[in-house]
């Protein structure tokens, strides 16, 4: 057994989801499972209930979110070790609390204090932004599965982070890993003559680099280099409507949300049709 992994709930078709990719993973992981609800009351509803009524109800509702998600998990993993945590206050503050303990957060992609219309909630995106564990994101609208990973590589030392989770997630689920690294050249770079076999070249060595270690460490998991002149965020997200899992690296600098996820991150986040693992250096 390994660690402990995490995952929020609130009901929603998304996190119900994400409870059940969490149960699969705890399977595989040997882990044990805990589901999280934040009960949390806005400040404008203050002067529409009172506190202790409203309390109660968000407490009732939390407490039955929590019921049906463990229902599901026990039905789908029924050798998961699983329990049940009702937690007062802001659903990003509890989640990032719960990542000091977790091996792995997973969460849906709306819901959790999301507008139903988003893309992309912003309690997922804050909390892959801050946590300190792996943080998994799951549309409900997830593929059949393709046995695939794809990990994105730039070159940087969150590179080995995001490989290291990936190939483990391969090893785990018997899946290929497809490692890609796509480049574009400078914005600068109109009137100047490249050799463009030249710099496929190169980029091509830099992704055989940053694998080198991880094939050693994991001979069993087959394993493809897939290099792009093109978009990066672009070229992940064409990647996700083939692959189980998109894996990015963040680099966690800064004291705000958009040093500590990058563009890249945070754009595969958006537009990712599987889920998406950002994992912090």
């Amino acid at each position: 057994m390994s660690g402990l992994i995490v995952v929020g709930t609130d009901g929603s078709t998304s996190a119900t989801a994400a409870v059940a990719w969490a149960a699969d993973d705890a399977f595989r992981m040997r882990a044990p499972l805990r589901i999280v609800t934040a009960v949390h009351r806005q400040p404008d509803d203050a002067s529409r209930f009172a506190a202790p009524d409203l309390h109660d109800a968000l407490a009732m509702a939390g407490g039955e979110f929590l019921a049906e998600a463990e229902a599901t998990v026990r039905s789908r993993q029924p050798d998961v070790e699983v329990t049940t945590q009702l937690i007062e206050g802001n659903p990003v503050a509890v989640l990032r609390e719960q990542a000091n303990d977790a091996t792995e957060i997973v969460l849906g992609s709306r819901g959790l204090g999301g507008h139903a219309g988003a893309v992309l909630g912003s309690v997922p995106l804050h909390v892959a932004g801050h946590a300190h564990c792996p943080v998994v994101v799951v549309r409900p609208e997830q593929n059949v599965p393709h046995r695939e990973i794809v990990v994105g590589i730039e070159d940087s030392e969150a590179d080995d982070a995001a490989l290291g989770y990936g190939f483990e997630q391969g090893r785990l689920r018997g899946s290929r890993l497809r490692a890609v690294h796509a480049w574009q050249l400078p914005v600068h770079a109109s009137g100047i003559s490249y050799d463009m076999n030249e710099v496929r070249a190169s980029r091509t060595q830099v992704a055989a680099d940053r694998l080198a270690p991880w094939r050693k460490r994991y001979p069993e998991v087959p394993n493809v280099e897939d290099v792009r002149c093109a978009d990066p965020v672009e070229a992940l997200a064409d990647a996700s409507m083939h692959c189980d899992l998109i894996v990015v690296g963040s680099h966690g600098r800064g004291a705000i949300l958009s040093m500590l996820l990058g563009s890249v991150s945070r754009g595969v986040l958006h537009n990712a049709r599987c889920a998406v693992a950002v994992v912090r250096t």
